[in-house]
């Protein structure tokens, strides 16, 4: 369920803590990638031994632990897709809540744009108090999530609300967090991304300065939102992301034949990759020595994998992707009708040569009605969740019952024509 999914479980200084030895189990049961960060004196209570064996991963407990990286609190918050932090006490919240930073789980929760979900656990008197309340409340406010103490026995020996959440109750909050309801869940999704190489000979080369982020940011996204992720990527410098099936190719050739092979059971497909439109029209297996190199290079066209795949896409939704140096939209447009595509998603290529492998775009989407929606400056992250944003709609739509008679009739009308004819 939580398959290659990232989680930090933080772990602070409470007698409960002996619990998330059970949860850190769960969650790596559930196919979670689990790293485990203790304060202080959480590791009075429980020795990160414990932790190291059940997660069979590292156990961080300071920003000088030999097992940390050189700045440690930044690397575990940017490689975290969920920070859960069981059990949280109130002083561990309340610092949060002010901003504090004097050791690595904080320092990391200030740092972090992944969701937060504390499971907290303390006194009744400590968790009604109005001051913890008035915590809780600001954390609330920046977006952290909770899961809610629950009534019972607690370690004083008295009985309130105030115990760890049960741990099922827990894992479920960080499924619903990680998975949730998505009209991707279920799809299978194919995206190409990256460059292609066409050899001209054993060490040259044709291609282009894409970097591939966008496909990879798409591939995250719509493996975040619960589908089933074909990855084809051109040579990368990039790491993919967990739970997805990854094809690597070098040729527009070999990623036609890919693409085409996986498009037969693809219910979305989104080409993000820049495929070269030509190769050399010979390609020798040996280097050509620079005094017979010749002074032009034939070069013959290249499959358009959208184009082929587009006319065939029945009732898939095909996103295709767009770089234009001259008026980007009207070229975008064209190309959208052209391909059959229900979005086009287009950017103006050219200016800084580094301008690929930046982490921010700015795109124009167009849709199948020709409508644009222009964006801002984003990462490429939250580019990629408008793009699915948009499926999604797409998807709404498609399966609307007024939509379902509209195309019957359309279907219907179609064949009595061709039986007039």
């Amino acid at each position: 369920m939580l398959s290659g999914r990232r989680i930090v479980l933080g772990i602070t200084g409470s007698i409960a803590a002996y619990k998330a030895a059970d949860l850190a189990r769960q969650l790596v049961k559930a196919g979670a990638e689990v790293t485990v960060v203790m304060t202080e004196n959480a590791c009075r209570f429980i020795t990160p031994l414990t932790f190291r064996t059940l997660t069979r991963g590292p156990v961080i407990t300071g920003f000088f632990a030999e097992q940390a990286e050189p700045v440690p609190h930044i690397a575990l918050a940017q490689w975290a897709e969920l920070i859960l932090i069981a059990p949280a006490t109130a002083d561990t919240i309340a610092k949060t809540a002010v901003g504090r930073a004097d050791d690595l789980l904080t320092a990391m929760l200030l740092d972090t744009t992944a969701p937060i979900l504390w499971a907290p656990a303390m006194n009744t008197r400590m968790w009604d108090n109005s001051v913890t309340r008035e915590n809780v409340k600001k954390l609330t406010q920046r977006g952290h999530h909770w899961v809610q103490p629950t009534e019972g026995e607690l370690a004083c020996a008295e009985t309130g609300r105030g115990r760890l959440a049960e741990v099922e109750d827990i894992v479920a909050a960080v499924q619903n967090l990680l998975l949730p309801a998505s009209r991707l869940t279920g799809k299978q999704v194919l995206i190409t991304a990256g460059p292609t190489r066409e050899p001209w000979d054993a060490i040259r080369f044709l291609s282009n300065r894409s970097s591939g982020k966008m496909g990879y940011a798409l591939a995250e996204e719509a493996r975040r939102r619960g589908a089933k992720v074909t990855l084809l990527s051109g040579p990368v410098a990039l790491i993919p992301p967990a739970g997805i099936d990854l094809v690597t190719v070098n040729t527009a050739r070999e990623m036609y034949a890919a693409a085409k092979k996986a498009f037969v059971q693809t219910d979305i497909f989104m080409a993000a990759a820049a495929v070269a439109d030509f190769r050399p029209a010979e390609s020798k297996t040996n280097k050509i020595k620079k005094s017979k190199a010749p002074e032009t290079i034939a070069l013959v066209p290249n499959p358009d994998i959208l184009l082929e795949l587009g006319q065939h896409k029945g009732e898939k939704i095909v996103v295709g992707f767009a770089a234009e140096s001259d008026k980007v939209v009207d070229a975008a447009k064209q190309k959208r009708v052209k391909k059959n595509c229900d979005l086009m998603v287009a950017n103006a290529a050219g200016g800084e040569a580094d301008a690929f492998a930046a982490d921010h775009a700015q795109v124009f989407i167009l849709d199948n009605q020709d409508q644009v929606e222009a964006l801002p400056s984003l990462p490429k992250a939250q580019v990629a969740s408008v793009i699915c944003d948009r499926i999604e709609t797409l998807i709404k739509e498609k399966n609307s019952p007024h939509t379902q008679k509209t195309g019957t009739r359309r279907r219907r009308g179609r064949k009595e024509n061709e039986e007039e004819k």
